[in-house]
């Protein structure tokens, strides 16, 4: 599998960009999955439910399945969080993942910027940024790419990683 990278500041753009260039890469045929990394806790399950009863009691996963998808719970209690090729390795094969979040992590990866939100760009000092995606101009060594242009933040993500 192959692993590309987004990384930028709270509120600039990754999950929105994500979402519009994964159809850009399914449309020619290529399977995507996607890991995100949260920062905080979070939680798929409600309150009352049946699996959340089953984690509250003390499960360490919960497995639930439906005619229409799957969802496997594992609650850490305690544990480490574990790394990104730990996860990658949870996953079924498919041709590229796309990771959003793990800053630090040496994937290549997009930075996505917006010069309107006045935050410093990532790239000097994160050497696994490849490009920037953002809405503005920028004076930076590395390829701009239009952050309104999914199709073409696709196109270089599949031709950087060898799929076109």
């Amino acid at each position: 599998m192959k692993v590309f990278g987004f990384a930028g500041w709270s509120g600039s753009g990754k999950t929105t960009l994500i979402e519009k260039i994964i159809p850009q890469i399914t449309g020619r045929g290529l399977s995507v999955s996607v890991i995100k990394h949260a920062h905080h806790g979070f939680d798929v399950d409600k309150p009352g439910k049946d699996s959340w009863r089953h984690r509250e009691a003390g499960a360490s996963e919960i497995l639930l399945i439906s005619d229409e998808r799957w969802v496997l719970m594992h609650e850490l209690r305690g544990a480490p969080e574990p790394d990104l090729d730990a996860q990658l390795g949870r996953l079924s094969p498919c041709d590229i993942v796309l990771v959003e979040g793990f800053k630090n992590v040496q994937i290549p990866k997009i930075e996505v910027h917006r010069p309107a939100h006045s935050r410093p760009l990532l790239y000097p000092d994160n050497p696994a940024i490849v490009a920037i995606a953002t809405d503005g101009e920028l004076d930076a060594p590395l390829e701009r790419l239009d952050l309104n242009d999914p199709a073409a933040v696709a196109g270089f993500i599949l031709h950087h990683q060898g799929l076109i």
